[in-house]
C-alpha cells in the first residue's frame, strides 16, 4: 500500500489575504504522488499530544514552506526585517516535528520546514539575511519558481550527497535561514556565501531538510526526484508495507 504522508499547511493565502483557510501549493502533493505516496493536509494542532494522535495514522511528515517563525521561539526579539508570523502554525509545526523525529518517523523539511526543524530542537535562525549577513547572495529570487538561481555545495558522506551528489543548483525563495544547527544534526549543504542550505540527523531513519524548494522541479529534466523517492521509501519501510 502507498504510504500516507502528512503535509503541513499555511493558514494564509497571499492571493486572498484575510481568508480563514488552510492552504498548500499543489507542487508538494504532485511530488509526493510521483514518488508513490498519498499526501494528506494536516490540521493545526494545539500541542504534542494532539500531534501524536494525528501522526498515529501516518507514515511520514513533510513540513512545508511559508511565513517566518516568531523569533521568541529561539530567544530573540523581532528585528525590522522580520516578516509575517503565524503563532498557531508555529505551535502546530513544532509539535509535529518533535513528535515525528522522536518516533523516528520519516520527516522532510522544505524552506520554512527546514527552519522549523532547526528551532524545534534548539537551533536558531537569521531573521533577515539581507540586513544581518553582509555580502550574502540574493536568496529571494525574482525568477520563475523552478529556476535554479544559485549553486550549493553538498557535504560528502552525507545522505543528501548520496542522493543528489556534491554540487547542485537550487531555486531560492527565502530571507530567513538557519544560523545555528541543533545538537545531533549535521550540516548537509551551504550556499557560496556560507549560508546553511540543508541539514540531516544521522541517527534517524530519514530526518532531512533543505532550504530550497525541490517540489517545484518535479517532472522537469532538472529535478530532485531522488530526494522524494528516498523519503517515500523510508515511509514505506516505517509503515511495514
Amino acid at each position: 500500500m502507498e504510504p500516507l504522508i502528512g503535509v503541513t499547511a499555511s493558514s494564509r493565502c497571499l492571493e486572498e489575504p484575510g481568508q480563514d483557510w488552510l492552504y498548500i501549493p499543489h507542487d508538494y502533493f504532485r511530488a509526493i504522488r510521483r514518488a508513490g505516496g498519498i499526501p494528506v493536509m494536516l490540521p493545526l494542532v494545539a500541542d504534542e499530544a494532539e500531534a501524536a494522535r494525528v501522526l498515529d495514522r501516518l507514515d511520514g511528515l513533510l513540513l512545508s514552506g511559508g511565513d517566518d517563525l516568531d523569533p521568541s521561539l529561539y530567544g530573540e526579539l523581532p528585528l525590522p526585517g522580520l516578516g509575517m508570523v503565524d503563532p498557531a502554525r508555529d505551535a502546530a509545526e513544532l509539535a509535529y516535528a518533535r513528535v515525528a523525529v522522536a518516533r523516528d518517523m520519516p520527516t522532510l523539511g522544505i524552506c520554512r520546514g527546514h527552519q522549523v526543524l532547526a528551532v524545534a530542537f534548539g537551533g536558531t535562525l537569521w531573521q533577515d539575511l539581507p540586513s544581518q549577513v553582509p555580502g550574502c547572495l540574493k536568496h529571494k529570487q525574482q525568477a520563475p519558481k523552478d529556476h535554479p538561481t544559485h549553486p550549493v555545495s553538498i557535504a560528502a558522506g552525507t545522505r543528501l550527497a548520496a542522493l543528489l551528489g556534491t554540487e547542485r543548483r537550487v531555486n531560492s525563495r527565502h530571507h530567513q535561514a538557519v544560523k545555528r544547527l541543533p545538537d545531533g544534526w549535521v550540516e548537509s549543504a551551504v550556499a557560496p556565501d556560507g549560508v546553511n542550505e540543508a541539514m540531516e540527523h544521522p541517527g534517524r531513519r530519514f530526518a532531512l531538510s533543505v532550504q530550497w524548494h525541490p517540489e517545484n522541479h518535479q517532472g522537469r529534466p532538472y529535478n530532485f526526484d531522488p530526494l522524494f523517492d528516498a523519503f517515500i521509501a523510508a515511509a514505506v519501510e516505517k509503515g511495514g508495507r
